[in-house]
């Protein structure tokens, strides 16, 4: 049996600007951290010559392209594992529509599981890629790619993505203390709602032409979110929060409704400096970034949302258990 674990991501800033879109004209930035909150892939040699794969429901078969289940079905087929095997899946939040990553999150753990399966060891690169391959190319997703890369190496990250589809990875190396400081301001609320993210993606793409502006000023809220980190100006960094979360609202509609803006407008009315949803937008869990002085308040006047505490994971996908040989 094999155990694997990747962590699901914050974007900060630039999401967007990953969708080849936009990064075909002009290189793409997004900022984002891998979080205490993770997916897990479980493969289990069977007997038998079956397939068998659990999720939010149960298909057994005999055939890996008689699979429901798009992304194990395609992970399966790209890895060469093509039957005789048990795959479970397990995740901390929602898994579709948390705003998250948590698909890609699966999708990388699931080529890292199968992998390790076969006895190879991917990079966190290879991963990456071919997570995106599956996701967007091979099942038509319209996403974008920061959230396989952020699945696969974990770490604060800032990346690039080219038209040649090339990707640079950085990781911000910040202190313990930093990161601990950074932690003391951020709060992560669940709307209350789960939505598919792929019409708002769609209509983003779509209208990426006449949002070249507003991509382009997130690109750079991305650059300088950075070097907010970097420098420890977390207010500077909050109250960028609250600019990128004033572009990404014009970008396509269903990003926000009368219930998130009330519910943002009360984070602010408390004292926040700013938010943002931490996906595509129309629910799933939104970000505060607050002084640490009013995070009660903040707190009480969102009561009647749940609070997901969080910390930063410093792993990407990473195999726990092994006990296949």
């Amino acid at each position: 049996m094999i155990v694997v674990q990747a962590p699901l991501r914050i974007s900060f800033f630039g999401g967007g600007t990953d969708l080849r879109a936009f990064y075909a004209l002009e290189p793409g930035c997004v900022l984002s951290t891998a979080i205490d909150k993770r997916v897990y892939v479980i493969v289990k040699e069977r007997f038998d010559d079956l397939i068998y794969v659990n999720y939010s429901r149960k298909e057994i078969v005999r055939h890996v392209d008689e699979l429901d289940h798009g992304l194990v079905r395609e992970a399966m087929k790209l890895t060469g594992v093509d039957g005789g095997v048990e795959i479970t899946t397990l995740a901390d939040v929602p898994s579709e529509g948390s705003g998250l990553g948590s698909s890609s999150s699966v999708t990388v753990a699931l080529l890292l599981a199968l992998y390790t399966y076969r006895g190879e060891a991917p990079t966190a690169a290879q991963l990456a890629a071919e997570a995106c391959r599956i996701e967007i190319q091979l099942l038509g997703k319209p996403i974008g790619k920061q959230d396989q890369y952020a699945a696969a190496y974990g770490g604060i990250r800032y990346m690039t993505f080219y038209s040649d589809e090339r990707v640079a990875v950085e990781r911000l190396d910040l202190s313990d203390g930093v990161q601990v400081r950074l932690g003391q301001r951020l709060i992560l609320f669940y709307t209350g709602r789960t939505r598919s993210a792929d019409s708002i993606l769609r209509e983003q793409t779509q209208r990426v032409g006449e949002s070249l502006d507003a991509l382009r000023e997130m690109r750079a809220q991305a650059e300088l979110g950075r070097a907010a980190l970097l420098s420890g100006d977390f207010e500077m960094f909050g109250r960028m929060l609250h600019e990128a979360w004033m572009l990404k609202r014009s970008l396509a509609g269903g990003i926000t409704n009368p219930e998130i803006d009330a519910m943002y407008g009360a984070a602010r009315a408390a004292g926040a400096w700013g938010g943002k949803v931490t996906g595509a937008g129309g629910g799933g869990f939104f970000l505060l970034c607050t002084p640490p002085s009013v995070r009660d308040a903040v707190r009480t006047a969102l009561r009647d949302f749940r609070e997901l505490p969080i910390g930063f994971e410093r792993h990407g996908a990473r195999v726990i258990f092994n006990a296949h040989q």
